[in-house]
């Protein structure tokens, strides 16, 4: 009996230090919390409440930091407008982000798209989606209000911890090449740009559509 508690505390142990979290903006609420899952599409069974904290965001983007705990995690972004369970149609990340390493991750200005300009007030909610080794996705959210008094996180504020780097995965099967970002997820953050046609990579790409395209019919 005491061998099975043990074995059960690891495993239980094992699953949370392989999830994820969104350390700003706040995140929604515990999704290890009783009744949530980090599987459940598309904020992790956390419900958006009355109570539910918002972070003021700027009007054109701002910043994203993650906690990640996998050895390496695919980065999907999207954002959906309204006040509660908006759908999330809008993508932050026109491209695949493959982040290696565990801990830190922070983009200091994810852009809006163009032509999507939310008005002063406006409240939204992001949803971030990871993939890792075995292609199962995890969701987590956290909800902002635009505002034009926010400002995006600076210096020390959004800082990746030094084992981390961000890459963007294409669908290019050409030769890799290599160059310095800004940051913006429109000149995504990190050094490398990967090119990936990897089944993972196809099928973490293809599970998110179907969930998206679902959640949307």
């Amino acid at each position: 009996m005491f061998v099975n508690t043990i074995t059960l505390v690891l495993c239980l142990a094992s699953l949370a230090t392989a999830h994820f979290s969104i350390e700003y903006p706040e995140m929604r609420g515990d999704s290890f919390a009783e009744g949530a899952s980090q599987y459940i599409y598309p904020c992790a069974n956390v419900n958006h409440t009355a109570q539910t904290n918002r972070t003021l965001w700027p009007l054109d983007g701002g910043s994203v930091a993650l906690d990640l705990h996998h050895p390496w995690s695919y980065v999907f972004i999207n954002l959906g407008l309204g006040t509660d369970s908006p759908s999330f149609n809008i993508s932050l990340t026109p491209s695949l982000l493959n982040v290696t390493g565990n801990g830190t991750y922070c983009l200091p200005k994810v852009s809006l798209p163009a032509g999507i300009t939310p008005s002063d007030g406006q409240n939204a909610s992001i949803m971030v989606a990871t993939g890792g080794r075995n292609g199962v996705a995890l969701y987590n959210c956290a909800d902002i209000t635009f505002t034009s008094n926010a400002t995006t996180l600076e210096g020390d504020a959004c800082q990746n911890s030094s084992n981390v780097v961000g890459t963007i995965v294409t669908a290019s099967s050409t030769s890799p090449t290599t160059n310095t970002t800004t940051g913006e997820t429109t000149t995504p953050t990190s050094a490398g740009v990967s090119h990936s046609t990897s089944m993972m990579t196809t099928g973490f790409f293809a599970a998110l559509g179907a969930v998206f395209i679902s959640w949307a019919l």
